[in-house]
């Protein structure tokens, strides 16, 4: 008979066909990983707020739908989490920042209006890197997340909390917000399933901007086939922000020629871990020996990306996070006499040393002389890179390359935020591209800790991404 701690582990679809076969309830199940988060989370630190009343009383709702053959789909039922930077009406949403303590939004997000009716029942707000800015999980105001494999390491970011909630047994799957990996690197350093889809293919609206140009909706699951699943569900065009596509549901991971395989080298390229190139070198094996026809093909400007990236991000990070001042939004501080001292001590209360080093450092981008010299030129360069990965793909189905330099490293180890930043440099073409990206689980190091490859593909190839994970995990594509 299964555990309650192994039904806990289940996938999105396994537990879909179980709640189909009354094997157990929606409040059965909710209730088991609320008992989890209990018992775990404050050791692991991954929930900042647990809706406890609210998920069961939406888990009763499934379950009377159920009974009346009025079953939404295969959502219905399914317990998920939310990183704190989603609005969910009534719930707090502080964005790991103390600037947000106390606020409650008054809408839901796109996504999670639409996961809503689908039926998937929302268990709590997840704890993350403060508005997003960080690679380890270290660098929110409410304390550090912890890997659940090793509780001396980070769990990676800035989904932190949303990464070692699904890792650890605490919800089915979980959305987090991706910039420049903070989705598929603590889903790498976390042994689950990230996936950065298409820019505009999951709506941005509700998710608090950290650099809209780059930010994107990711999922957080257990197996690509419920990275489709929930894919499926989530995408489409939304009248509330203009940057929306239109996606075409495509959970079917089916491939019907011989995949094209560009495999990234990072040779000259200073900072990858001997571990990750030979699992990454493992798994083209994998690949080839399933079929796939494998090139080794160079990384797009390896220097200018990463500093591009850290240029656009933390410009457009400073001109979104103005409006946290105290008086439009954010808490007010108490101890002002002047317009000028309350800006001061609102922001210099609230907000973390992060935040306000890469809110200086945007800031500095774009004064007059520095517009022209560093942010006009990370513009040029995001185009370069576009451009190249536009031609990759035209070649090749999918790209191979590491999810993050390292395995997950010790808590408090990071030498400099330079290196944080070094942390991203596996991940950010897909964001300066706009183009999908999958964090894909491929064994565990000496130390136990988890290891992960990464694919890329053209814009709007998420199927063909999922084909080759379920190609690589698996042997076949199902």
């Amino acid at each position: 008979m299964m555990t309650v701690e192994k039904v806990l582990f289940r996938s999105v679809a396994e537990h879909a066909a179980a709640l189909a076969a009354g094997e157990y309830t929606a409040v059965r199940l909710t209730r088991a990983y609320l008992e989890r988060i209990q018992e775990r989370n404050g050791e692991i630190n991954a929930y900042l707020y647990v809706d406890g009343a609210g998920a069961l009383a939406a888990a009763e709702e499934s379950d009377v739908r159920r009974l009346r053959g009025e079953c939404r789909g295969v959502l219905d039922g399914i317990p998920y989490a939310l990183k704190d930077n989603f609005a969910a009406k009534g719930l707090p949403m502080t964005c790991g920042s103390k600037i947000l303590g106390g606020y409650v939004s008054p809408y839901d997000a796109t996504v999670v209006a639409r996961l809503k009716a689908s039926g998937a029942i929302l268990l709590g707000k997840n704890n993350m890197d403060e508005f997003a800015m960080g690679s380890s999980g270290e660098y929110s105001a409410y304390g550090v997340t912890k890997n659940p494999y090793d509780r001396t390491r980070v769990v990676g970011g800035s989904s932190s909390g949303s990464a070692a909630t699904v890792a650890d047994g605490m919800a089915a799957f979980a959305l987090g917000s991706d910039t420049g990996g903070s989705v598929r690197q603590p889903a790498a350093f976390c042994g689950v399933y990230g996936l950065k889809p298409t820019y505009g293919v999951l709506s941005r609206y509700g998710l608090a901007s950290m650099a809209s140009s780059l930010d994107c909706v990711g999922i957080l699951a257990r197996t690509a086939e419920d990275c489709g699943l929930l894919l499926d569900v989530l995408a489409g065009q939304d009248a509330h922000d203009a940057t929306s596509v239109v996606y075409a549901p495509k959970s079917v991971q089916a491939l019907d020629h011989v995949l094209r395989l560009g495999v990234i080298s990072f040779d000259g390229v200073g900072g990858i871990d001997e571990e990750i190139k030979a699992a990454s070198a493992r798994a083209v094996e994998r690949l080839t020996a399933c079929g796939a026809v494998a090139e080794t093909v160079e990384l797009p400007l390896p220097d200018e990306a990463l500093a591009a990236y850290t240029v656009l991000s933390s410009t457009e990070a400073a001109s979104n996070l103005a409006r946290y001042d105290g008086v439009r939004y954010g808490r007010r501080s108490a101890r002002s006499e002047t317009l000028s001292a309350l800006y001061e001590n609102s922001r210099g209360e609230g907000l973390g040393a992060e935040v306000k080093r890469r809110i200086l450092f945007g800031t500095d981008m774009l004064v007059r002389g520095n517009r022209e010299v560093y942010y006009l030129r990370a513009l040029r360069v995001r185009e370069a890179v576009r451009r190249q990965m536009e031609a990759l793909s035209e070649r090749y189905d999918v790209l191979i390359s590491p999810a993050a330099p390292t395995a997950a490293f010790g808590l408090g180890s990071t030498p400099s935020p330079d290196a944080l930043y070094c942390a991203d440099m596996c991940t950010v073409y897909a964001n300066l591209a706009g183009v999908p990206a999958l964090s894909v689980p491929f064994g565990v190091n000496a130390a136990g800790l988890p290891l992960a490859v990464q694919l890329t593909a053209r814009r709007c190839g998420e199927n063909l991404l999922l084909a080759a994970a379920r190609l690589l995990c698996d042997g076949e594509v199902k």
